[in-house]
């Protein structure tokens, strides 16, 4: 069984070490170079694309198990759905067979009770009186016998028959109880193979009911294993969104210090062109007292337009 700490165990997670990250203080980004800064943003974005393809493989792998998940409540469903099924047959056989057990029991009864009121359950059966008559003829025709055990022999096998001819008289007289007997065991085989559907019904319930347990457990060790990627999935997504922010504020601080620059270029340029026109004007009232102008003088004159 595969528990979620078994796959935060064996996954393999060192590319989400400390030691691999880039990280970026306030002091860096006020006091580092623009050189600095822009290797900076390089390693931050490199390692931010980085935590970003971790993060979409572990969402694909979570996502796949979750989908395998879902296969296996589906298959569990199937064997819930078939159990039950197959449980309704087993209560249509069981209900089926207790009714002609039921029907049997009540010819059975009747039968005992048609016995009893021709006395044919008393005394010995017709079958054992025809063996025991086959039994004492045998003997008289094969046994030495004085006279008076011979009479006595004759006289037992009469008694016999007379008794035999008793019961068979009131067999006739009982009229259809060999159907009524034949009926009943019918009726009670008929129950037997309803019985025998019932447990072959049960047997396979209970298969599927097992499979049916087996694919839930399945299910649960799954998802404990997606519970686990979906954890791995947010700890690199968190760690790329902790980069992506950084890479953004050190992109902010680039543009803060090309704005200075420029600004500094501006005020430079501010600077010289005011020292220019300065010096152009001394130039200039230089020409009004009619000093001679050599070329580089002309010049100057000519870029800040006063020539």
């Amino acid at each position: 069984m595969v528990t979620k700490q078994d796959v935060l165990d064996e996954y393999d997670v060192s590319e989400l070490k400390e030691s691999n990250n880039v990280d970026v203080s306030e002091e860096e980004l006020e006091n580092d170079s623009k050189g600095q800064l822009i290797k900076k943003a390089g390693q931050l974005r490199d390692r931010r694309n980085e935590l970003n393809q971790m993060a979409s493989e572990r969402a694909s792998k979570r996502d796949e198990l979750n989908a395998k998940t879902r296969e296996k409540v589906d298959e569990a469903q199937e064997h819930r759905e078939k159990r039950d099924e197959l449980n309704e047959q087993v209560q249509e056989h069981k209900e089926k067979r207790n009714e002609l057990n039921a029907e049997a029991n009540e010819l059975f009864d009747e039968v005992e009770q048609r016995k009893q009121d021709l006395e044919l359950s008393d005394g010995k059966s017709i079958e054992e009186l025809e063996e025991e008559i086959e039994q004492l003829e045998f003997r008289q025709q094969t046994e030495v016998l004085s006279a008076e055990d011979e009479r006595e022999l004759i006289e037992k096998i009469e008694e016999k028959r007379e008794k035999l001819a008793d019961k068979k008289e009131k067999l006739d007289e009982s009229g259809d109880l060999e159907g009524l007997i034949e009926e009943a065991e019918e009726v009670r085989s008929e129950a037997s193979k309803h019985h025998q559907k019932v447990t072959e019904l049960a047997d396979k319930a209970q298969e599927h009911h097992n499979k049916m347990i087996e694919a839930y457990r399945e299910a649960d060790d799954v998802r404990d294993e997606a519970d686990a990627m979906h954890e791995l999935f947010v700890e690199a997504q968190e760690a790329a969104d902790k980069h992506h922010e950084d890479f953004v504020r050190v992109q902010k601080r680039l543009r803060e210090l090309d704005k200075e620059e420029e600004e500094e270029r501006k005020e430079e340029r501010e600077k010289e062109m005011e020292e220019e026109k300065k010096e152009a004007e001394e130039i200039y009232q230089k020409f009004k007292e009619g000093e001679t102008l050599d070329t580089e003088d002309l010049m100057k004159l000519q870029k800040t337009g006063l020539l």
